[in-house]
């Protein structure tokens, strides 16, 4: 009987099932022709009578003016370069600008001078995006506004190409199986890593991963499920691209392990503006009486500048004993909004705290050309990120003539602070006390070694050019033009 009875219930719940799959199919296979048919209704032909090819690059923040953005205008400039009948579309939410103001801007900061004209299109649900709209789950919320804000551009533009350059993996199978585009994408950071798996399951307190999850076996159990559950999707739409490209190392061995798409995926090293730095001189340092340490990035939780700062209390206390020169700690980035100005206030009142006020000076938002004045002057380049998946300002340090000092994990140690030609240049430390040894070693050495290591990191990076970038992207994305 409890056969039968079940036999009832399955049959007709599986043929129900069926005719949804099938409706769904039907459904999707329609919305595809639809599109298909807009596309042809909106494409015009050039003057030669052919229609040129559109390259569409999904980039909400495209006037943002951080690494991503200067990766988003080099791609659109060796494109222009390389392909005569190709028409750029950058689909942004940046509506307080017009299209005009956006190139400019790119030029201004960049100095990246594009040889065409760039077609915006405008979108107008970019708030779905932000993760201040999802206090909790804020992976997957984001991640699902990313395919109502990619449908809104899909129906604005379909084009023939589409390249995400801006992290929205979920975009991916919208434009490949609905627009019929060719796809591709520039990692710059996996959505979810491997890394932040371990974090959970280990139930270590970091700045994703709150005390009270950590503190409680039931809500780290969940969250584990979660984050595999997502990492799951995650891979799943990532594979379906034609092209991926990714920034660093690091960021490769989380693609491989998630996406599982090795054939596609290359390393692209982020074009960085190495050679402005390259102009600052090079010179053996004169007798001083102080020395300067300089931290360059955007005062984010995750950059951990209160380690800068309690291994320069560290290093200060043990440096009092003898009589060397003064050391100052020069912290420069950028505020986006009140959370950051909170922060740098956090971080003043911890600088008072440890007894270093008067050591430890706070640059922000400050202009290029005094960037480049404390570079040029700083005897070490500091940068305290775990993981950082590449880390342009460890770059820029290096070109410029700084001693780096990185943190001993993800691009930096495996990409950028390497020996050159079986040369030094540059140090790793990964807690409190061997960012506090190393720094005093750095300023133990004498000028002229210090100046060798200089020399070294400065020859060491010609290959995070902007011509070293132009080439690499130019034959990753070759398949995407056949």
């Amino acid at each position: 009987a409890c056969f039968r009875l079940l036999c009832s219930l399955l049959i007709p719940a599986l043929f129900l099932s069926g005719i949804l799959c099938v409706c769904l199919v039907v459904l999707l296979w329609g919305t595809r022709l639809w599109i298909l048919q807009r596309k042809k209704q909106l494409d015009a032909a050039g003057k030669d009578g052919k229609r040129p090819l559109l390259v569409a690059f999904f980039h909400p923040y495209c006037n943002a003016g951080g690494g991503g953005e200067r990766v988003l205008w080099c791609a659109i400039r060796t494109l222009q370069k390389k392909y005569r009948n190709v028409t750029c579309v950058v689909y942004t939410g940046d509506r307080d600008a017009t299209g005009e103001e956006i190139v400019e801007g790119a030029f201004r900061r960049f100095n990246i001078k594009l040889s065409h004209p760039v077609k915006f299109v405008f979108l107008e649900k970019r708030y779905l995006v932000e993760a201040s709209l999802y206090p909790h789950f804020t992976l997957l919320g984001q991640s699902l506004g990313s395919v109502f804000l990619g449908w809104e551009a899909l129906l604005k533009c379909v084009p023939d190409i589409y390249i995400d350059s801006m992290g929205y993996a979920f975009t991916l199978p919208l434009f490949k199986y609905l627009g019929g585009c060719r796809v591709g994408c520039y990692v710059h950071y996996p959505t979810i890593s491997t890394d932040m798996l371990s974090v959970v399951r280990n139930q270590d307190t970091r700045f994703n991963n709150a005390a009270f999850i950590t503190n409680n076996p039931l809500f780290s159990k969940f969250k584990l499920i979660y984050y595999y559950f997502f990492a799951f999707m995650y891979g799943l739409v990532g594979s379906c691209s034609d092209v991926i490209m990714v920034n660093s190392s690091w960021t490769l061995n989380h693609i491989l392990s998630l996406w599982r798409a090795g054939a596609c995926t290359s390393v692209v090293y982020p074009p960085c503006d190495v050679q402005t730095f390259l102009d600052i001189p090079l010179e053996e340092e004169k007798s001083t009486t102080e020395y300067s340490i300089v931290s360059i990035s955007q005062f984010r939780p995750e950059k951990d500048h209160p380690l800068q700062i309690r291994a320069f209390a560290k290093l200060l206390k043990e440096k009092r004993l003898g009589q060397q020169p003064s050391v100052k700690l020069i912290l420069i980035g950028g505020c986006r909004n009140q959370q950051d100005e909170e922060r740098v206030n956090n971080l003043k009142r911890l600088c008072e705290e440890l007894g270093v006020s008067n050591n430890v000076t706070f640059r922000i938002n400050i202009p290029f050309e005094e960037l480049k004045r404390h570079l040029a002057k700083a005897t070490i380049g500091l940068h305290t990120m775990w993981n950082e998946h590449f880390g342009i300002g460890v770059v820029e340090c290096m070109a410029a003539g700084t001693v780096i000092l990185a943190h001993n994990s993800g691009g930096p140690k495996l990409d950028i602070v390497v020996p050159h030609e079986g040369h030094t240049t540059g140090f790793l430390a990964e807690n409190e006390d061997s960012y506090a040894e190393m720094m005093a070693y750095i300023l133990s050495l004498s000028p002229e070694k210090r100046l060798e290591i200089r020399e070294n990191a400065r020859h060491s990076v010609h290959r995070f050019s902007d011509q070293h970038f132009e080439e690499t992207f130019q034959l990753s994305v070759e398949p995407l033009f056949k």
